[in-house]
């Protein structure tokens, strides 16, 4: 799964019992899709999580910054169903036109 945004929120970078360290966030994500044939203004705020590498370019991501991140959707746990964008790669949009892919993993 593709998608991009502005990060809006971005908690300290904390590290797992073994070591391996994790960012979380919030991104804003706006765009239009076609639904039934029409246009439709589509706006969204998900929870982002990012482990190993992946932490550390998210805790680098300026906030408010765009950004366009590849990954998989997963429940935040077994208590809450809430689903979670776990980021798997990041391209910082602003500040290059073509976007520039910083990490990737996979």
């Amino acid at each position: 799964m593709q998608l991009s945004g502005l990060l809006l929120e971005r908690k300290a970078l904390r590290y797992t019992p073994a070591g391996v360290p994790v960012s979380e966030g919030r991104l804003q994500h706006q765009s239009l899709q076609v639904e039934g044939g029409r246009e439709r203004q589509v706006e969204v705020e998900i929870a982002v999580l990012a482990l190993g590498e992946s932490a550390r370019w998210l805790e680098a991501a300026p906030l408010g910054g765009k950004v366009n991140v590849t990954g998989f959707l997963a429940a935040r746990s077994l208590k809450s169903r809430t689903p979670v964008l776990h980021v798997n790669s990041i391209e910082f949009l602003e500040g290059n036109e073509n976007g520039s892919i910083l990490q990737e993993e996979g």
